[in-house]
């Protein structure tokens, strides 16, 4: 029973450094490089499919990266720019590897890719609740050659959408304004 008691002292005891009015007690500071993230409410990814549309263009990754390029950043502003017009889609962005490394290391590092594209397009202003991630790895590749030609193609983020569902139940088509 003592030990028990013990156990309830010293949880308590490891409490948050931050009191309940969110700043640090006096004599200790707030991590000063926390930044807080976007929004994390994703749209949902049951329901009917999403489809890939040619007015919303995959964007490329190198090895072992995440970072988005100048090439993609400017790709994906256009397909922001689309997404804007058509409010009424809910968005899929869906993270790819090459076949190299293991799948778990893969599936982080698909995940990581979709992350960075919908966190930019909330950026752009597109809602957070109405973009959803998933990874692939490298499960799904566009290109089955072992080459690095090949590699590059299927280190890739696609955006793909759907409509959203009407209040009544209905849907319109993704290419609807």
């Amino acid at each position: 029973m003592l030990a028990l008691s013990g156990c309830a002292a010293t949880k308590k005891s490891k409490k948050s450094a931050l009191d309940q009015t969110g700043s640090a007690p006096q004599g200790q500071t707030q991590d000063p490089a926390y930044v807080p993230g976007v929004d994390v409410v994703e749209a949902s990814l049951r329901g009917s499919s999403f489809s890939q549309i040619p007015e919303l263009e995959s964007i490329r990754f190198d090895y072992d990266s995440a970072a988005l390029s100048d090439a993609a950043l400017a790709t994906l502003k256009n397909n922001a720019a689309f997404l804007k017009a058509h409010a009424g889609l809910e968005v899929l962005v869906s993270g790819f590897c090459d076949e190299r490394g293991t799948i778990e290391y893969n599936l982080a590092l698909g995940q990581k890719r979709a992350k960075e594209v919908r966190e930019y397009y909330i950026r752009l202003g597109i809602p957070g609740a109405a973009v959803a991630t998933i990874s692939y790895g490298k499960e799904q590749p566009v290109c089955t050659q072992s080459n690095d030609e090949c590699w590059a193609q299927n280190r890739r983020a696609e955006t793909r959408v759907r409509a959203r569902p009407a209040a009544d139940g209905s849907s319109a088509s993704p290419d609807a304004p």
